[in-house]
């Protein structure tokens, strides 16, 4: 079977090896001429990154490039970001690199016209209504990790570096035009960057299939995409040339930021406090976090977890399911606690507002209050 394909769902994605080379067909049919390449700093002087600028100088494009991208984005990084791509002239967005990569370039598209602060525009209720929609511009979007699914959503997450909140950014129009999935830009990942953001993706399908909403689509999507992720993450991790696997994941990776239209949850709740005050990798903290969710959630979704354990072929239903995440997150070498994170036991209780104000707590099944996650911080520690 060739991995190889040309989607418009849930946006238009060029998917396959070797596609990184129709970039500037890409931006064409974005209506991009003067890009600016956003990315993070780790990436910006690898040769992944200096062969893309090598494709966009020659198309005529020039090789701006604006990496002044911290691991968990913030304003500081954006208002820089916006700056450079103002002053540069530019026309657009080729969001490049990991979830960090991806979610300040599509902010930087959407506020390089914006006259309100960043934080008018979070989500929550109608507050996206606020944007000029007009003034936001194209991106293409394209990753180099298998996890976020970043370059298939519509919202970006960037912390506040004052109050070191992590808040989820949305828009419509913040949905990249189009995305190139090229498989061969994730071979030079890391096995704690493979292992940590393909669990990430596994997260988001995990609480999207948890999610209480109406959304059989999603529902659908998420339960394949833990498919994938099961059969291929360890293939990546143990070889990360091997392509077919890479190219599962990504697919994954997009599988799950579809899926969680219908809802995030605890994990993610807790995950982006602890990610903003300690500056863990995203996907890192979601998997030490998804035993004790499970556990709590147990009463409302044993049932469905029933269902998917038997497609993804684990015995024993639910807990059987439990014990594959345990047993998963220490095959790929994920640390066994928040405490290993860096995480200060005697600091819980100062994470919890902010989970409990955090936008994915709404995607839950079980009602998150401040006693229970409390309780879930000190079990996941």
């Amino acid at each position: 079977m060739s991995l190889t394909g040309n989607w418009s769902y849930p946006t238009i994605v060029k998917f396959g090896a070797g596609r990184i080379a129709e970039l500037p067909a890409a931006c064409a049919q974005a209506g991009i001429t003067r890009p600016l390449l956003v990315t993070d700093r780790g990436l910006a002087d690898l040769p992944v990154t200096q062969s893309v600028l090598d494709i966009m100088e020659t198309a005529g494009f020039g090789r701006a490039i604006f990496a002044d991208v911290d691991p968990n984005p913030n304003e500081t990084n954006l208002i820089a970001g916006v700056k450079a791509y103002n002053e540069g002239g530019h026309d657009g967005v080729i969001a490049f690199g990991g979830g960090s990569g991806l979610d300040l370039g599509k902010m930087v598209a959407f506020m390089c016209g914006q006259t309100r602060p960043v934080w008018d525009f979070e989500d929550v209720g109608d507050w996206w209504t606020r944007a000029d929609a007009d003034a936001i511009a194209p991106i293409v979007a394209v990753p180099t990790t298998a996890g976020t699914g970043s370059e298939v959503g519509r919202a970006s997450v960037i912390t506040n570096a004052e109050t070191h909140e992590k808040k989820i950014i949305f828009h419509p129009k913040v949905l990249p035009a189009v995305v190139i999935c090229d498989p061969e830009l994730t071979v030079g990942m890391p096995k704690f960057i493979t292992a940590g953001t393909g669990l990430d993706a596994f997260a988001h399908c995990v609480e999207a299939f948890s999610s209480p909403h109406y959304h059989p689509m999603s529902q659908g999507i998420a339960l394949e995409g833990m498919r994938l992720v099961k059969d291929y993450l360890p293939r990546a991790y143990a070889d990360g040339t091997d392509i077919e696997a890479r190219a599962q994941m990504m697919s994954a990776a997009m599988m799950g930021a579809t899926a969680f239209q219908k809802g995030l949850g605890a994990i993610h709740a807790m995950s982006h406090p602890v990610g903003a005050h300690y500056h863990t990798h995203h996907g890192t903290t979601n998997a030490v976090c998804m035993p004790a969710v499970l556990q709590l959630n147990a009463p409302v979704i044993a049932d469905r977890f029933r269902l998917a354990a038997a497609y993804l072929d684990i015995e024993n239903g639910f807990d059987g399911f439990c014990s594959f995440v345990q047993e998963f997150n220490d095959a790929l070498g994920i640390p066994k606690g928040l405490k290993a994170l860096g995480v200060d036991p005697a600091k819980i209780d100062a994470l919890i507002p902010s989970a409990l104000s955090d936008p994915s707590c709404g995607g839950n099944p079980v009602t998150l209050t401040a006693e229970n996650l409390g309780e879930l911080y000190r079990a996941s520690l």
